[in-house]
């Protein structure tokens, strides 16, 4: 799961249809992303970032291979 996204998604006060309408995608297509079950592409992360104010490279992260510094110590 990446869970930067769905954190900052939430922070924009934004549902999953919410952002799959303003990423002009599908709501499964969105689900899948923010699942981290599909990567999506340069200008879907593009708009994330700019809807979100969090760079990429955060939202991208997969918390299975990102684990939060706290939760590993």
């Amino acid at each position: 799961m990446r869970k930067k996204l769905k954190e900052a998604r939430q922070r924009a006060g934004m549902t999953q249809q919410q952002m799959a309408n303003e990423l002009d995608i599908g709501l499964r297509h969105y689900q899948f992303i923010e699942s981290g079950d599909r990567i999506g592409d340069f200008a879907i992360w593009d708009k994330l970032e700019d809807i979100t104010g969090v760079h990429q490279r955060i939202l991208r992260q997969n918390e299975a291979s990102h684990p939060d510094t706290e939760d590993s110590q």
